[in-house]
């Protein structure tokens, strides 16, 4: 209750009742000055070359579809939508300023050409996989870098406190949530700590994400500590601002020595402190060394953005620090800012390139064809193909378009598995004890083109071993789907289902 009252009080409710009332008043207007049988005539014109437009754009087909039905169907109120929050359309300001701090960002990070060629003597087709992120991204690859897993936000919490409280020159913070409670107030014990004992703190937090559940201007109260902070593409109540993009990366960097990244957000739930969706199960993985500085210079790139830094002196934080090597490891970025689509890469290309199984850990699998196919391609030469999912969802109607998936994927060998203590909040991917991928980037269509994402590529990790055997282990305690339970849903749901899919990239 108290959860449900915090939400229905949250800025996000205020401003969607501003924004719908602003939209009630601009149609109350046309219609009082007579002017909606016009505008409506016109916007149906309109309506079809938008359409035309919007079936020449390079995007993904799913998207193209969802939207031209919508304007066709809906002239006035779809074409007014797309013209105002279609694609990856954002702030200027917001595009400018991303876009010249990652052309900055990428002048600073180069690839040992050793490394590669290492690579491809060991496997070419793996070889290619960090080549074409490198091409894509400017992120290299790296050795003198190890590696720790996590299974759990439980294991990866007092760890992360450890570190904090080793700082010596600065930590920098980057989460898509942050909520006050037992989480959030033991890591900003240690940051107000730091912060008085001369150590740079700085962080960052999405406005949407947190709108629900920090307070207004927290940022505001965390400066009084002295601790940095930003707010990334702050919430307006207007129908003129693009909010499609969010900054959905989970970073924690220390001392160019320290990065942390993966599922894990800074709010009770993702360690279990409180129960929302049943047992929260996550993962994050830990760095140290030198593959640090991407994810260093990545968080920089953010920074100097928001700070309105130009000048910022990236080397500064460049702190020398080399670990055991534990394998090859390429940390990245993701960012609607270009046509890249780096993380929808990434998984279509572990996809491709799996020769004995692949697993593949997902909140939500609301995917395009694209990835459909692959996984029914892969699981019909023989691949191993499983895909564990939640079974206790945290937003019922993206589990409704996840359930909707199940079929074609089932019928092509593809194993779907529910976790059934709860919510699966991981987002990993494992292949052929050799390959895998940690980061915040979903299997959906938000995280592969409108927000801002982060991960980490590895081969040849000791941790390969332990993702895969924490994957095995969830299977015991879940359920694997049936095509004969995916036929038995009722036809009134069956539509429920497709509606909902055929609008799922809009979402």
């Amino acid at each position: 209750m108290h959860r449900l009252i915090k939400i229905l009080t949250s800025r996000v409710i205020l401003f969607v009742i501003l924004i719908l009332l602003q939209i009630a008043l601009f149609f109350a207007v046309l219609f009082r000055a007579g002017l909606y049988y016009y505008i409506s005539t016109a916007m149906s014109i309109i309506g079809v070359i938008l359409v035309i437009y919007v079936v020449n754009k390079q995007e993904d087909p799913s998207y193209k579809i969802s939207w031209s039905i919508l304007i066709l169907v809906l002239p006035v109120l779809g074409g007014f939508l797309y013209m105002l929050c279609a694609g990856r359309k954002m702030p200027k300001k917001l595009f400018k300023g991303t876009t010249r701090a990652n052309q900055r960002m990428a002048n600073l990070l180069s690839q040992d050409i050793q490394i590669m060629d290492e690579l491809k003597e060991k496997d070419h087709r793996i070889q290619r996989i960090f080549s074409h992120a490198w091409q894509m991204s400017d992120f290299p690859v790296y050795q003198n870098t190890n590696l720790t897993y996590f299974r759990s936000g439980e294991e990866a919490w007092p760890v992360l406190l450890e570190r904090l409280r080793e700082a010596k020159h600065f930590i920098f913070l980057e989460y898509y949530i942050i909520d006050e409670g037992e989480m959030w107030d033991s890591i900003l014990e240690i940051l107000k700590e730091k912060v008085k004992n001369g150590v740079k703190v700085v962080l960052i937090y999405d406005d949407f994400g947190c709108a629900s559940t920090l307070p207004y201007r927290y940022d505001k109260k965390l400066q009084e500590f002295g601790i940095e902070t930003y707010r990334f593409n702050r919430l307006r109540p207007a129908i003129i601002i693009q909010m499609n993009n969010r900054d959905h990366r989970k970073l924690c960097i220390i001392d160019n020595q320290y990065g942390f990244t993966g599922g894990i957000n800074l709010a009770d739930e993702y360690v279990n402190r409180i129960k929302r969706f049943g047992y929260w199960r996550d993962s994050c993985v830990m760095l140290e060394g030198e593959a640090v500085w991407s994810m260093t210079d990545m968080f920089l790139g953010m920074y100097s953005y928001l700070s309105g830094r130009d000048n910022l002196e990236y080397e500064q934080y460049r702190i020398p620090h080399k670990a055991p090597t534990d394998g090859y490891v390429q940390p990245f970025s993701d960012t609607p800012t270009d046509q890249a689509e780096l993380g929808l890469a990434m998984h279509l290309n572990l996809i491709n390139q799996a020769k004995d199984y692949i697993y593949i850990d997902t909140p939500y699998l609301v995917i395009n064809n694209d990835v459909i196919t692959a996984l029914c391609l892969a699981a019909q030469k023989g691949v191993d193909v499983r895909i564990l999912v939640p079974h206790i969802p945290d937003k019922q109607y993206v589990f409704t378009i996840t359930k909707s998936n199940y079929e074609p994927l089932i019928q092509a060998g593809v194993k779907i598995y529910e976790f059934t203590p709860g919510f699966n909040h991981a987002k990993n991917i494992v292949s052929d004890d050799c390959i895998g991928l940690i980061g915040s980037v979903n299997t959906d269509y938000r995280s592969y083109y409108l927000h801002f994402e982060d991960g980490v590529l590895f081969y040849q990790s000791h941790i390969i071993q332990e993702m895969k055997q924490h994957f095995l282990d969830s299977l015991a305690e879940s359920e694997q789907v049936t095509l004969e339970s995916c036929r038995k849903v009722r036809l009134a749901w069956r539509i429920v289902r497709s509606i909902l899919k055929l609008f799922s990239p809009l979402f």
